[in-house]
């Protein structure tokens, strides 16, 4: 699959299969991350991954999942994600400006999620507290934010912008995304 195919057929799942992700994929996630653009090269960002049954148990709860349409979005029982990854802010490298490091990591990691036909989500709305207690983070690093991670449950479908961003599962729970048109967002030379 080209990256402009990865690009063009992602999209945030929500539900997952109860496959395990073989730890080699994660390896191959992070590395992803790791190298993304970071901002003066400083590199700030470390890695948490997360594919122990007990613990991916406790992290579940941390999480706060399709706002739009929770709780029915959520995902179920036996639909938990497999896997995380967590992304860790060294504050001793950098304190603010952090999030476009996270930013592009993230991304790198959900195409290469992608290309491997694991599905993921990109949760920002964390514990972060709990977490960092949980995955036994040490002070003087942030918990940013979670990438939610397994084979996927569901094939969520991309709808024409009618006016909303808001998200929404049709009767057979197909979850259905407006995106903008192109030609809304894209200027040449000039704004309009």
């Amino acid at each position: 699959m080209s990256v402009s195919d990865t690009i063009h057929s992602r999209r945030t799942v929500r539900r997952f299969k109860p496959l395990a992700v073989d730890r080699s994929l994660l390896e191959k996630l992070v590395n992803a991350g790791r190298l993304a653009p970071s901002a003066g090269n400083l590199q700030p960002l470390e890695f948490i991954a997360v594919d122990d049954e007990e613990i991916r148990r406790a992290v579940f709860p941390c999480l706060r999942w399709a706002a739009y349409i929770t709780p029915r979005g959520n995902p179920g029982p036996g639909q938990e994600p497999m896997a995380y990854i967590v992304p860790l802010v060294n504050l001793a490298v950098r304190e603010k400006g952090f999030e476009y490091d996270v930013g592009a990591a993230m991304e790198n990691m959900i195409l290469a999620a992608r290309e491997e036909g694991l599905g993921s989500c990109w949760l920002l709305s964390v514990e972060r507290e709990k977490l960092a207690e949980i995955l036994s983070v040490p002070e003087g690093y942030r918990v940013d934010c979670v990438l939610a991670l397994g084979y996927p449950a569901e094939s969520p479908v991309t709808e024409e912008f009618t006016g909303s961003v808001k998200y929404w599962q049709d009767a057979e729970g197909v979850l259905h995304v407006p995106k903008k048109p192109l030609r809304s967002v894209f200027h040449i030379n000039r704004f309009g």
